[in-house]
């Protein structure tokens, strides 16, 4: 028999944590639930947990101070909850390398779909890749810190990249010099929820382009497929943990 997904759920309300555990449970995956960022980092050393359900507004640390310190030791799947509904406490929780968001009062069955979109995302990895032992991936000049979600150039400096930025250079790396459209891009970063008239793609690819340095009239690692897609075109090997 298969092993059932593990959730964690981390929220001071209790009536919350109650309510997504039965729901959860319910639907076919195994939850654990945490009331602060202690309780839930001693869950994460006693349990197999394939994604952290994190409400932003905990007592003492914070969600964005636990997102941020998960990140920098692990690529596990993080979904952030808050009762703000502000642009600007989505665009903080993205940044602190959360992979998506849900504002209060939301819906079971609609965290439950966020959930299957991002296992799926995190799951549609290639199997040649064997990216569960890999810290780093490289290309052209560049590594791509896979725990702390990074870029670093061939000096150390580090240039910090957005949790969007993070998800689709990642898909490039996991398929390089493999001609990607828009579509593809967008179901391999967001899943089923993606809207396919989404033009946030293009606005992606050239932050990205900016951040690597690659010229937008004559980009050298990222290159555009005129009517196809796009494509990165560089050599990439994986450097695994040591």
């Amino acid at each position: 028999m298969e092993n059932p997904t593990q959730i964690l759920v981390v929220d001071d309300d209790r009536d919350i944590r109650t309510l997504l555990a039965d729901y959860l449970d319910g639907n076919g995956f195994r939850t654990f639930t945490a009331s602060n960022g202690a309780e839930m980092r001693k869950m994460l050393d006693t349990a197999r947990i394939d994604l952290v359900v994190l409400d932003l507004t905990l007592p003492g640390e914070d969600g964005l101070t636990l997102c941020r310190n998960l990140r920098a030791q692990s690529s596990l799947p993080v979904i952030m909850l808050t009762a703000r509904g502000e642009p600007l406490d989505r665009i903080l929780g993205l940044e602190m390398g959360a992979d998506d968001y849900l504002a209060k009062p939301f819906e079971p069955r609609e965290l439950f779909a966020r959930i299957r979109s991002v296992l799926r995302r995190t799951n549609a990895l290639p199997p040649n890749m064997a990216l569960s032992e890999a810290h780093s991936m490289l290309f052209d000049t560049w590594r791509l810190d896979l725990m702390a979600r990074h870029l670093v150039m061939e000096d150390g400096t580090v240039v910090a990249l957005s949790g969007a930025e993070f998800r689709l250079l990642k898909v490039f790396l996991e398929h390089p010099n493999r001609v990607l459209n828009r579509d593809q891009l967008l179901e391999l970063t967001r899943g089923r929820d993606a809207d396919p008239f989404d033009r946030s793609v293009d606005i992606q690819i050239s932050r990205l382009r900016q951040k690597l340095g690659d010229d937008a009239r004559t980009p050298r690692i990222i290159k555009t497929v005129r009517n196809e897609g796009y494509v990165l075109s560089a050599t990439v090997s994986i450097e695994s943990r040591h």
